[in-house]
Formats: structure tokens, C-alpha cells, sequence
């Protein structure tokens, strides 16, 4: 595997696209499970779809479009959605989660229908759709690359603001900060991750990487920072493990990493129970 590692450009692209996907995926991924926006990230990942099948699409059509990398115009249709679901989001005040639902179904629906006209399925596509070790080249690491630099500046710049809003938005919004452009921004910033992780996770499992994480962090954690160090320790591992068995296996690398996520989640929640267990039976030793 090492050796491999050392000749093979592609495994380089991809272990280093996956340990970077691994660090911003669950950091941002922390803001999103807080706020209750898990399923923004599966819709923005149907509309990523649209962008990538929608590319692949022209590709076959128009000539301008055969050497354009599908990734631009995924991140294009990614902040689009984002955009749009944030627009839906002020217009439906009182049933803000219907925005999801509408900005998904579109996706969805275009997918299906650039999917159709580009006569199904091809190989370029299931790799979008599940990631692929052997697909990731050295342009997709720099954009993967410049979109981590943007996440991390972005939390830097508005880790105070994001902090206050994700637990208390009306105080936020009474104390006079500006909530709507920071939600904007932040919603941009997701979109962005999630057109950038889809070449190693895959479109449709993007989200995963998003939560599973932060789900196995919050059970070990007694605060947010922590939080949001266990959660970046379980991105990475699984990144890191995936792209190990889908190299050996052969196998699209979404998959392992996702499974490997679970693995990890199963076994934070089977040694928290094992410790209270203890804890209650020595606690209750040293009472009789």
C-alpha cells in the first residue's frame, strides 16, 4: 500500500483530497447537526447532482463543455441551492424545513432528467455518485484544497458568531448581528464542501461524512470545542480506513468510508454504554 502510495499520482490525489475532506467535512459538519440542518446537506447533494449530470450532459453535446470539469458546474448548481434554499427558507417564516424538501426534489428531478438525456448511466457518473480512489486528479486536489482554505478562514473570521447562533439564534439576531448574511455565508460555505468531498465520498454519501461523525462525538464530548475535535478524529479515520479497503477491494471508496463511519458510531455507543454500566455498578458497591 505504502509503495503504491509513493508511485501512483492518483492514490496521492485522493489519500491527500481525503484527509483535507476528513478535517472540513465534520468541522463544519459540528455547526450543521447543532443548528438541526442535517438534511440541508443531503438536499444540496441531489443538487449537486443536477450540476455534475447536467455537465456530463453538455459534455456529450457541446463541444465548449468536453473539457470543462464537472466539478465547476456542481459547485455552480451547489451554491445555487444553497442560495435558493435560503431564499425559501425567509419566504416560508414559519415552515422553514419546507424549503428542504423543494430545493431536494428539484435536484432530484433535473438529475433525472440530464441523466436520461445523456443516455444513462456511464462510468465518470457512478463515480460522482459512490467516489472513486482512481478518479480524484491534481486539479480536483487544488480545488479541493482552496475550498478548505476558504472553510477554515470563513470559521475563523465567524467562529463567535456561528457559535452563539447555533444555540441561540433570537439573541444573536437581538444583539445585532447580522444573521441572515452570516446563515447565507454559512450555507454557501456548506455547499462548497459537499461539491468538494463528492469525489471521494460521492454525492449521494456526502452527508454522511457530515453527520456520522459529529453523531459519535457528541457521546464522548463535554463541550463544543471537544466536540468538535472528536468529530474531526472520527472524520479522518474513516476517510483514512475507507480509502485503505476500497484501494484493496477494489470497491467504490463511499461505501467503505460511510460503513466505516457506523462502525465507528456503533462502537462509541456500545463503550458508553460499557462505562456507565461500570460506573452505576462501582457507584452502587461503594453505597453498600
Amino acid at each position: 500500500m505504502i509503495e503504491a502510495l509513493l508511485n501512483y499520482e492518483f492514490l496521492q490525489n485522493a489519500f491527500a483530497s481525503g484527509i483535507i475532506i476528513g478535517l472540513i467535512a465534520p468541522l463544519l459538519g459540528v455547526f450543521i447537526v447543532v443548528r438541526r440542518l442535517s438534511l440541508i446537506a443531503d438536499a444540496l447533494s441531489h443538487v449537486t447532482l443536477a450540476g455534475i449530470a447536467g455537465s456530463l450532459y453538455l459534455s456529450q453535446t457541446t463541444a465548449v463543455f468536453a473539457l470543462l470539469n464537472p466539478l465547476y458546474l456542481g459547485i455552480v448548481a451547489a451554491v445555487t441551492g444553497s442560495v435558493l434554499i435560503e431564499r425559501l427558507r425567509r419566504l416560508y417564516k414559519h415552515y422553514e424545513e419546507l424549503a428542504i424538501p423543494i430545493i431536494m426534489s428539484a435536484g432530484i428531478g433535473f438529475s433525472a432528467i440530464f441523466i436520461s438525456l445523456a443516455n444513462g448511466f456511464s462510468s465518470d457518473l457512478f463515480g460522482y455518485l459512490f467516489g472513486s480512489v482512481s478518479a480524484v486528479s491534481r486539479q480536483d486536489l487544488w480545488i479541493v484544497l482552496a475550498i478548505a482554505c476558504i472553510v477554515v478562514i470563513f470559521l475563523v473570521l465567524f467562529y463567535k458568531e456561528l457559535f452563539l447562533m447555533s444555540f441561540d439564534e433570537e439573541y444573536a439576531k437581538a444583539s445585532g448581528l447580522p444573521s441572515k448574511w452570516i446563515h447565507l455565508l454559512f450555507m454557501i460555505v456548506t455547499a462548497l464542501v459537499i461539491a468538494a468531498s463528492m469525489r471521494i465520498v460521492g454525492i449521494l454519501l456526502v452527508s454522511s461524512l457530515m453527520t456520522l461523525p459529529v453523531a459519535a462525538s457528541m457521546r464522548l464530548a463535554k463541550g463544543f470545542k471537544q466536540a468538535i475535535f472528536y468529530a474531526v478524529i472520527f472524520g479522518e479515520a474513516a476517510v483514512i480506513i475507507g480509502l485503505v479497503c476500497a484501494f484493496y477491494l477494489n470497491i467504490a471508496p463511499g461505501g467503505t468510508i460511510v460503513v466505516t463511519s457506523i462502525i465507528i458510531l456503533l462502537l462509541v455507543l456500545l463503550g458508553k454504554k460499557i462505562w456507565l454500566a461500570v460506573v452505576t455498578k462501582t457507584e452502587r458497591g461503594r453505597l453498600a
